[in-house]
């Protein structure tokens, strides 16, 4: 794959002109990374970007316990990339990250990445426009009521045919339709052996038939029923998502603030501290009186 064609999957370049990715992947130095080869350890100074041209590595946030297993949080695979926020700003990386297979990464220095922008103001205003709209997004989505219940909004919009579907599904898992089919198959049976003249003798070819039929039908209606769950549980692990980011950004503000107001809190108790010191330190001097000596 071109490297300008990689550079166009990631978001924060694709409102790039054609010319402004070329000139960028230009730019792009392939790093060589053996299987089981760390690319960078957390805690470690960021000032690069990654994408993967060949291979997979995996990120994952390592154990103090040397026993216990590592956090593993995604596997990059060709064509992705990792550590794009390394270009704006200073911070330790956040995470580990390993080479799985043997691996080629074109990496983008913090340097060539703002020499390449000097050079093109639609480039840079391109990619300013894409990080303002992800801060407008962020910021819509935690101004928002996050918790909310995605599955009875989507059950309370779903077709006559959807909850069809759904009914089906629920009934062919039951002991119901179970004990249902041996009933109408042991009557079928019954009838067909008692009447003079049988309408579907042994060996049954048309109950074979309605219960063919029957499976057929089940089988896409069951389908669609999974489909749909796929899309609640995704829908719900969206809002667990938003939910717990809503949760963390304001646990750091209520810490910011309790820093501050124990940064304010110290600094008027030590004026306090430093009044009362002077009020017993003015106590305890002997006071002299007019014309005679000290009282």
């Amino acid at each position: 794959m071109r490297h300008a064609d990689l550079l166009a999957e990631v978001p924060m370049f694709e409102g790039l002109t054609d010319a402004d990715r070329e000139a960028l992947g230009t730019r792009l130095t392939e790093r060589n990374v053996a299987a089981g080869q760390a690319v960078f350890a957390k805690g470690d100074a960021g000032s690069s970007m990654y994408l993967v041209l060949s291979g997979s590595v995996q990120i994952f946030l390592p154990s103090e316990d040397k026993e216990a297993p590592r956090v593993v949080l995604k596997d990059v695979r060709t064509g992705e990339y990792f550590g794009e926020l390394s270009l704006f700003d200073d911070k330790p990386r956040s995470a580990s990250v390993e080479a799985t297979v043997d691996t080629t990464l074109l990496e983008l220095t913090r340097e060539e990445f703002a020499e390449a922008l000097s050079k093109s103001k639609t480039a840079a205003l391109s990619i300013l426009s894409e990080m303002a709209e992800r801060l407008r997004v962020t910021n819509a989505m935690l101004g928002e009521r996050a918790a909310k219940d995605v599955v009875k909004e989507i059950e309370e919009n779903l077709t006559w045919g959807q909850r069809l579907a759904d009914k089906v599904a629920e009934l062919n898992g039951s002991w119901a339709f179970i004990l249902f089919l041996l009933g109408i198959t042991v009557v079928w049976a019954a009838v067909n052996h008692y009447i003079p003249h049988p309408f579907d003798d042994y060996p049954f070819v048309f109950l074979n038939l309605v219960l063919a039929i029957l499976v057929a039908l089940q089988g896409p209606l069951i389908v669609m029923s999974q489909n749909r769950q796929t899309l609640k549980d995704r829908a719900q692990a969206e809002t667990d998502f938003r939910v717990n980011l809503k949760n963390e950004v304001g646990i750091e503000t209520l810490l910011r603030e309790l820093g501050a107001f124990r940064v304010e809190a110290t600094k008027r108790l030590d004026v306090l501290e430093r009044a009362a010191r002077n009020e017993r330190v003015r106590a305890e001097i002997p006071v002299k009186s007019p014309g005679g000596p000290l009282a």
